[in-house]
């Protein structure tokens, strides 16, 4: 017989993990899918439930000091429904599953569930996020980038949850998001692209590209972006097929039912250049 806990508070959770093996379940909507039995039946768990989606703590979204902070209990739907975050936020947001789902799966689950087809992924590698990670004796910050070690594997341990999400805070003159799949909504991703970028008629300030469900892990790569920095777009066609052959090389997508590598592949460089070309414009 699988235990089934509701704590009260987060200081109750964190005890509860501390003393036992648990499976933290917050919205339910990617957990619900993995331990889905035959048709009819009710999901499998071989280990004792958390609830914490319900937990008051880990349902706040609060700015301070130019960074957006946001509890990992937040629904999908509240944060699209907050006027005080930045649409290039809520852009890949918007274009996850169903409104039903968004209005139960939850910012940390994603992150959590740690998909290379997480559609939050790319946006919050981008925008450099912090997650503030806590047990009943420590709490401390890592890198989304650090966090996340490969297909459905984090560092998070059997006594620890993921609290908070901290998104350091910009006006980014423009914004691009592209999600690829075989359908437009509840689908996921075969390609999924997201990029930020500020400038002026002289020069482009800054540029972040990320790049979902083509690697064990989102992609994005410091030295591309290091090579747009400071030129002027009417350079960036001179330095194409340089940073295209950076990112190629830490492309690694594979074959499944979804898509194919060659396919992902050529996609993925063609979003590329389509933003770096057509989507600047200021």
């Amino acid at each position: 017989m699988v235990k089934v806990y509701r704590p009260l508070n987060l200081i109750e959770a964190l005890d509860i993990r501390n003393n036992e093996n648990t499976i933290v379940f917050a919205g339910g909507t990617d957990l619900m899918v993995k331990h889905r039995e035959w048709s009819g039946a009710v999901p499998k768990f071989s280990t004792s439930l958390l609830f914490i989606g319900h937990l008051t703590e880990l349902q706040t979204i609060n700015i301070d000091n130019n960074s957006l902070k946001i509890g990992a209990a937040c629904t999908l739907a509240q944060i699209l429904n907050d006027k005080r975050i930045p649409d290039y936020l809520k852009l890949p947001i918007a274009q996850m599953a169903s409104p039903s789902i968004r209005n139960m799966g939850t910012i940390g689950g994603n992150i959590g569930n740690s998909s290379p087809a997480g559609d939050t992924l790319p946006m919050l590698y981008a925008l450099d996020a912090q997650l503030t990670i806590q047990s009943k004796s420590k709490t401390y910050a890592v890198g989304i980038e650090d966090f996340i070690t490969g297909p459905g594997q984090n560092l998070l341990k059997p006594d620890e949850i993921l609290s908070e999400i901290t998104i350091p805070l910009s006006n980014y003159r423009q914004y691009y998001y592209r999600k690829v799949g075989s359908r437009k909504a509840n689908c996921i991703s075969k390609i999924s692209f997201f990029a930020l970028a500020n400038g002026d008629a002289a020069q482009i300030h800054e540029v972040r590209i990320a790049f979902g469900a083509v690697a064990p892990t989102v992609i994005r790569s410091f030295e591309a972006e290091t090579l747009l920095k400071g030129i002027n777009k009417s350079q960036i066609s001179e330095r194409l097929n340089d940073i295209k052959s950076s990112y190629a090389n830490l492309l690694n997508p594979v074959d499944d039912r979804r898509s194919t590598k060659i396919y992902r592949q050529k996609v993925s460089l063609q979003l590329l250049e389509n933003f770096l070309l057509k989507e600047l414009v200021w």
